[in-house]
């Protein structure tokens, strides 16, 4: 069974003026049958508590539909937050998305 994944590559902050329309991305992706998501974050300078709510929200979306959500790239604030709020237990991260890529094709 072949798996549809998709990509997401927001740039800027991550903020409370992207964090709907970053959802409502997700939302179209599940809908349009991706199984996994991946948000490669190398363009984004700043994620704020808005940003990470919809980082949340997202994953939530993907896994009710049994998909998996998985992020690449974090700058050090990104990696900080994640740290701060125990996010990195919960988010699947890796460092690039070639990283990303040689471990899906090995499962």
């Amino acid at each position: 069974m072949s798996r549809v994944v998709k990509k997401v590559q927001p740039s800027g902050i991550l903020d409370s003026t992207k964090a709907s329309q970053f959802r409502e991305e997700i939302s179209h992706l599940v809908s349009s049958g991706a199984d996994i998501i991946l948000v490669n974050l190398k363009d984004v300078t700043f994620v704020d508590s808005s940003g990470l709510g919809a980082l949340v929200s997202a994953l939530k979306i993907v896994r009710s539909s049994s998909g998996k959500l998985c992020l690449c790239s974090i700058n050090e604030q990104v990696r900080m937050l994640f740290e701060l709020t125990s996010m990195d237990r919960v988010f699947e991260v890796y460092p690039s998305e070639d990283d990303f890529l040689s471990a899906i094709e090995s499962t």
